[in-house]
């Protein structure tokens, strides 16, 4: 497995694992609205993002330690195609949502309903852009 796929995958998996967290606890979460309410989701998704940045930065020293002079090497032709290929979906995937959340939903919803489909509508696209890169690696797509 190359190692950008590598870093893809552990992309992927620290984005599931953080922020699948982070939704299942404002699910789960009922705060009082007000302050305590604002003070709660900010420290739910400090919480999420300091879980991601661990599991990157521990995963990204483990591949950097193992990988060598692989994880050195600058990004060819066809790593840069693939991630292209990625950003480009993923950011297709981005618009379509945050068009349903900047005019639809405003209409029926509001406050941190609106700012949690925010969030979700940008960290499904990282999902996406993740999945396209694995999948890409994985096929042999470029080009």
């Amino acid at each position: 497995m190359a190692y950008r796929e590598k870093l893809a995958w552990l992309e992927l998996i620290g984005m599931v694992i953080a922020y699948g967290g982070y939704f299942i606890a404002v699910g789960i979460v009922d705060p009082a609205p007000g302050r305590l309410e604002t003070l709660t989701y900010v420290a739910l998704f400090g919480a999420a993002s300091v879980i991601r940045l661990l599991i990157l930065g521990c995963g990204w020293l483990f591949l950097r330690a193992r990988m060598g002079s692989e994880a050195r090497a600058k990004p060819d032709e066809r790593d840069r195609s693939i991630a292209r290929r990625g950003a480009s979906t993923g950011y297709y995937v981005l618009m379509g949502l945050m068009l349903w959340v900047g005019v639809v939903l405003p209409l029926t919803d509001s406050g941190w309903a609106v700012a949690n489909s925010a969030l979700a509508a940008i960290i499904i696209a990282e999902i996406v852009r993740d999945i396209m890169v694995v999948i890409s690696y994985r096929r042999g797509w470029h080009g």
